[in-house]
């Protein structure tokens, strides 16, 4: 997902798969993103069209709409039509946003 990388990227955030390795999470604001599942198109019987749902994952220790607007500018600008979710994790100490959206791969 080479295009997903340079998205990330242009946002200016630190970012990885998944997760930050153990001691190596950056203070906040930092992304983690994720491929949970896909949405292939199927024609005569194979996969015609691969599609790819992706999560963005943006968490910040205090409500910042700065950053959420950084990263959606840059999903703007490259015409991905998203979804939001935000939610309060007590163990970590963190606000979570998340973004999802199917893109092609």
């Amino acid at each position: 997902m080479d295009k997903l990388v340079q998205i990330l990227t242009e946002s200016g955030l630190p970012f990885a798969y998944d997760h930050f390795a153990e001691g190596e999470s950056p203070e906040p604001p930092f992304v983690c993103y994720l491929l949970p599942g896909s949405d292939n198109f199927a024609a005569d019987g194979a996969v015609y069209y691969k599609i790819s749902e992706v999560h963005i994952e943006l968490y910040t220790d205090c409500k910042d709409l700065s950053v959420e607007q950084q990263l959606e500018a840059v999903l703007d600008r490259h015409c991905i039509f998203y979804e939001k979710t935000e939610t309060w994790i007590e163990s970590e100490r963190l606000y979570e946003v998340l973004y999802y959206f199917e893109m092609e791969v």
